[in-house]
């Protein structure tokens, strides 16, 4: 049962949909239909809201590990997730059934929902998007366990998170702002009948997944450089087939780099822009059912 939802925006504080969606309900309430689930609305991280900016010291979204939680760090985003935390968790004993947490991404991936678990209730959450909002994606990010995440989502008993774009940081987009208010909705309509004993894996139809593999970092000098950008074909591809031998980047002097890898992979966060200074281009994935 889900007694207790919490639902999030503004864990970056650049990525306004999420906002925008919490700030409109929170002054016309939510949709009739939810009127049976017990649903706080909150905004995380408001000093980076006022500033416009992903986050102001650190980023808030990688804060809640369990050494993080209890390290010394007194940046401004650390300090906020040890009282986000007691908010909303404390993780790993939390009070909170579930944390829905929403963000964008300048990276042209629609509206994709992130599963960090791929167990009978993910499945049915993944599966029952699916069949509501056939547009969406379904990426699971399992790669280690649920609490070894340091996703603010991670101190609810479960969480998840929506990811809506391509939308520029600090820009509102009405066709992301609606794409993100339709996803909230499926999965609240997903915890009501949750509730009611209306959900049963077998009735829903399998459906088509993700599951995040490796970073694919820009090609860079000796001297750290970039020596490339992404390339004009690939741009926008988010979630479809790069083959062996189709070119990903393309170099300063004109040049083609192709993905080299021994199979077809199914690229996301393509280009995007927060990840610019970590240097990475793009995140890998494999297609399977879910």
């Amino acid at each position: 049962m889900f007694n207790k939802i919490a639902l999030v925006g503004g864990t970056h504080g650049n990525e306004t949909s999420g906002i925008q969606l919490i700030r409109n309900w929170q002054a016309f309430g939510l949709p009739s239909r939810f009127s049976t689930l017990n649903v706080s609305l909150n905004i995380a991280n408001e000093a980076a809201l006022e500033a416009n900016v992903r986050f102001v010291e650190e980023d808030l979204n990688r804060q809640f590990t369990f050494d993080g939680l209890a390290s010394s760090n007194t940046s401004k985003e650390a300090v906020l997730a040890k009282t986000l935390n007691q908010k909303f968790g404390p993780k790993g004993n939390s009070a909170t059934d579930f944390v829905i947490d929403i963000h964008n991404t300048t990276s042209a991936m629609d509206a994709t929902l992130i599963l960090l678990e791929a167990d009978e209730f993910h499945t049915q959450l993944g599966r029952y998007v699916k069949q509501h909002m056939p547009e969406a994606n379904i990426l699971v990010e399992d790669e280690k366990p649920y609490l070894e995440h340091g996703y603010l989502c991670t101190t609810g008993k479960k969480g998840v998170m929506i990811e809506v774009g391509g939308q520029p940081q600090g820009v509102l987009r009405e066709d992301v702002y609606l794409l993100t208010q339709t996803m909230a909705e499926v999965i609240l309509d997903f915890c009501v009948a949750y509730n009611q004993g209306d959900i049963s894996t077998d009735a829903l139809p399998p459906c088509e997944a993700f599951r995040l593999g490796e970073n694919i970092s820009f090609p860079l000098s000796e001297k750290g450089q970039r020596t490339a950008m992404i390339h004009h074909s690939f741009q926008d591809s988010d979630f479809a087939p790069l083959l062996p031998g189709m070119p990903m980047f393309r170099t300063f002097d004109g040049k083609d780099i192709n993905w080299e890898g021994d199979k077809e992979t199914y690229p996301h966060f393509i280009n995007e822009a927060a990840y610019h200074k970590l240097d990475v281009a793009f995140a890998t994935a494999e297609r399977f059912t879910l």
